[in-house]
């Protein structure tokens, strides 16, 4: 098979989302001495929503930087130190993250903390397939097992021998989590969402008992196709993860289930599927039942609250872009994807609330 181009290219830079790029050269050059003062080239990578990501041409190298949004106020979400740590950390024990190159908190440089990684040459499989890619239902069945299979590893890391016991305070996660992002939805509400608040009021009162046997993990957080890098010859292969912005020491079927909420099946309703989490109602892919029962088998762990972990991923991921559309409608950003994020909050609110009247995470 021939190989694609890459499918997440950069473009130019949107307005208001600029950086200077002589004080970023000069600030490079005088910490990367490979660039030898190669002029900086500054692109962005349309995708995502949270954290900005830029494509940095310096002669014959590429770098990825990345900085926290324009306007936001919510710094522990956007924590440029913690993220490149983690990343730090985490290469020598887990080898498919970029490496990261350096670290800036002198926000005379651009306004903002930010750190520089390398490129992962791969290909990002987004909301559409790219042309000449081949799809069929045989290569999903094994990207969605592989899927599942990498986030087992994920969850298999040694965090503490990796340097990161630091970030471990698993005792009362899933509650603090629940209170944490109802805490959130709440002060980034600008709709009346009765199906959200629903949702979150449903998750609190059904929480699965912890205890100090509870497992923790290495967890992503935000672990779905789009942030996956494939080998462009053979796409079934994970060749990178990205984003780990909100990765930490938890419970693994918080993650597993964050997964799942990102997980379109083929059975739900055309609201649900017009979100355009990705590529996972395609034929072959395994459904979420299907993904349970093998990440069951794979890590070990009993999944008999599944349903309950479902639901908490549609509720955390509805406040999440609750978030960026309350920024949007408050003008601290101009990026016109987020005017009508609103209507992607209401849809996981309803996902939300079928999954916990069925009492499942499937067919409803």
């Amino acid at each position: 098979m021939t190989a694609p181009g890459p499918l997440d290219n950069p473009v130019p830079v949107r307005p208001g989302e600029e950086l200077d790029p002589q004080r970023l050269a000069a600030y490079l050059h005088a910490r990367l001495p490979h660039l030898a003062g190669a002029p900086i080239q500054v692109l962005q990578f349309p995708g995502g929503h949270s954290n900005l990501t830029y494509l940095l041409h310096a002669g014959p190298y590429e770098m990825v930087l990345r900085r926290p949004p324009f306007g936001a106020r919510i710094k522990s979400a956007h924590d440029m130190r913690r993220e490149y740590t983690i990343l730090s950390h985490l290469l020598p024990v887990y080898p498919l993250v970029p490496r990261p190159l350096l670290f800036c908190d002198d926000e005379e440089v651009m306004g903002a903390s930010f750190y520089v990684m390398e490129r992962l040459q791969g290909l990002v499989l987004r909301a559409s397939a790219p042309p000449g890619l081949d799809l069929a239902p045989a290569v999903m069945r094994s990207l969605s097992e592989n899927f599942v299979d990498n986030l087992v590893r994920i969850h298999a890391v040694d965090y503490r021998a990796a340097g990161l016991g630091d970030l471990a305070h698993p005792q009362g996660y899933i509650r603090r989590q629940v209170e944490g992002w109802t805490q959130r939805y709440l002060a980034a509400r600008t709709d009346e969402l009765p199906d959200i608040l629903r949702a979150g009021a449903w998750l609190a009162a059904n929480l699965p008992p912890e205890s100090a046997g509870d497992p923790a993990a290495m967890i992503h957080n935000d672990y779905k196709y789009d942030n996956l890098v494939l080998d462009p010859t053979a796409v079934t292969r994970i060749i990178g993860v990205l984003d780990w912005e909100m990765a930490t020491i938890g419970h693994p079927l918080m993650d597993f289930g964050t997964s799942l909420g990102y997980w379109v099946d083929p059975s739900d309703s055309p609201e649900l599927k017009s979100l355009a989490f990705g590529l996972t109602a395609l034929p072959g892919n395994l459904d979420r039942r299907q993904l349970a029962e093998r990440y069951a088998i794979k890590s070990g762990l009993d999944l008999s609250d599944i349903t309950f972990y479902y639901v908490y991923a549609l509720f955390k991921i509805a406040v999440i872009v609750q978030q960026i559309y309350a920024r949007y409608q408050a003008g601290l950003s101009q990026d016109k994807r987020f005017a009508g994020l609103i209507h992607a909050v209401r849809a996981l609110g309803r996902q939300a609330v079928l999954a916990l009247q069925h009492g499942r995470i499937d067919n409803l």
